[in-house]
């Protein structure tokens, strides 16, 4: 009789809370967390200890490399280690530099010498510190630059005639060459990309040199306005053949000589006379002295 009144009173209790009320002593809660877990795991980003560029993507034979870069950790009287390997992963060049306090860094090199002989994505590694404390960078190197024949026809503006220019260029190519005929000159108009040279065959019957006996005579030459000395000249009873340097970033080559063109011969003459003549009447009727220029 105990165990039956026992039983009537479970049931009774059981019946006044439901069963939900029960699971939700037992089953986990589902609602979610405040704070999700990546949050928590989330570091921010850490700069690399150590980074470096190059100033072009590409350079020729002859071109300046110059690399920069920042340390993170500076370390006082710590140099930094640059190495630079070939597309063969040969080492060609390896040098120390200074960090600065900041830990920024910069340095050129030349890309010239025997073991720059290559083509292909060459390799710049810089270590600083510990050995792990590394970077490295690539690009491109040609080592030869090939040179550009062709005829560029230089037209007269009066008349019309052609005249063919032979000329081969190495670092640029030629945008122009036309015929100034007040300052007795052609101007060969250029796009420079590195340090090279031009040689210009020349047809004496469009330009010549000459001195007042007749014989051949050196013309004069600028670039951008400043003089220069050919690389080398030659001649023949109808051309004559000029080599003629220059730099990069260079783009007017003005070619002077003493006579363009036939027909402007006599025009220049004629108006260098008339010139003296105007100069020796002022010059009487002011007293004027004409000082020669040295």
């Amino acid at each position: 009789m105990r165990i039956a009144a026992l039983l009537i009173v479970s049931f009774f209790v059981l019946s006044l809370f439901p069963m939900s009320v029960f699971a939700q002593t037992t089953t986990p809660s589902t609602t979610p967390s405040t704070t999700s877990p990546s949050t928590i795991l989330a570091t921010p980003p850490t700069a690399p200890a150590i980074t470096v560029t190059t100033d072009k993507p590409s350079y020729l034979v002859g071109d300046t490399i110059v690399i920069s870069g920042q340390v993170q950790a500076v370390v006082p009287g710590t140099p930094l280690t640059v190495q630079i390997l070939d597309s063969n992963n040969n080492l060609i060049h390896v040098d120390q530099i200074d960090v600065s306090s900041d830990g920024k860094f910069t340095e050129s090199f030349l890309a010239s010498g025997p073991l720059w002989k290559s083509n292909g994505v060459y390799t710049i590694k810089v270590q600083y510190g510990l050995p792990n404390v590394t970077a490295q960078t690539t690009f491109n190197f040609q080592s030869s630059i090939t040179p550009v024949s062709n005829v560029f026809k230089v037209v007269d503006p009066n008349s019309q005639q052609v005249f063919a220019v032979n000329y081969t260029i190495t670092g640029g190519t030629v945008n122009n060459i036309k015929i100034d005929a007040q300052s007795i000159s052609l101007i060969v108009s250029i796009n420079s990309t590195n340090d090279g040279s031009i040689s210009l065959t020349m047809p004496r019957t469009l330009i010549d040199a000459k001195t007042s006996g007749g014989q051949d005579d050196s013309f004069i030459i600028l670039i951008d306005g400043a003089e220069i000395k050919p690389q080398s000249e030659s001649s023949d009873p109808n051309y004559r053949t000029l080599t003629i340097p220059f730099l990069q970033g260079d783009q007017n080559i003005e070619i002077i000589g003493t006579q363009i063109i036939p027909e402007f011969g006599p025009i220049a003459g004629v108006v260098f006379a008339i010139a003296i003549i105007s100069i020796i009447a002022i010059s009487t009727k002011t007293r004027l002295k004409i000082v020669p220029k040295y």
